[in-house]
């Protein structure tokens, strides 16, 4: 499971509490790996038991404060270890396409709006990360750290280009289906 390695990386990238984390996420790893609130405190306390993060020491006392966390060199290691383990890519699961192949043998209710609703939310996808590559990625922010960066979120661009070519193809097909209705 990634979700040790994804928070492994959040508190090497910046020391913060299970909240900060769950923000954090919501703004960058959960595009493309997501946790609830819930899962990333239950990981915390695990990482924290096998001794790859510890709790800041705190100033004043903890009752009632946030603790932090931050990455111990045996959860560094063990992310570099992962990090640098080969894994073989999974099957992509799409039910949307799961959907379309039932299409084809019980009719075809309800998919059309399906997919136009799926085209806008692909499209409102790819609008956002063209924003974040524009405010985070200018010209000539070329060190290592953000060029890999960039590559992940180029990956989310690509992929929703591809998604929303693809919904805009599909659409196309669907209005040349006999029987359909134009209207």
């Amino acid at each position: 499971m990634s979700l040790p390695h994804a928070i492994l990386t959040a508190l090497l990238e910046k020391p913060s509490s299970g909240l900060e984390l769950t923000r954090r996420f919501d703004k960058s790893i959960g595009y493309f790996w997501s946790a609830t609130h819930q899962q990333i405190y239950r990981e915390l306390g695990k990482l924290e038991t096998e001794g790859f993060i510890r709790t800041l020491p705190s100033e004043q006392p903890a009752r009632g404060q946030k603790k932090s966390y931050e990455v111990l060199p045996a959860g560094r290691a063990e992310l570099a270890r992962w990090t640098a383990a080969s894994q073989d890519p999974r099957p992509h699961r799409d039910t949307l396409l799961l959907r379309m192949r039932a299409a084809a043998v019980v009719g075809t209710e309800g998919i059309e709006a399906d997919l136009r609703r799926h085209l806008d939310l692909h499209r409102r996808q790819l609008a956002e990360y063209e924003e974040i590559e524009k405010r985070d990625f200018p010209p000539g922010k070329d060190s290592s750290q953000d060029r890999l960066r960039h590559l992940v979120l180029r990956a989310g661009i690509d992929l929703e280009t591809f998604w929303t070519h693809w919904l805009t193809r599909a659409l196309e097909e669907f209005a040349e289906l006999p029987g359909h209705d134009t209207a």
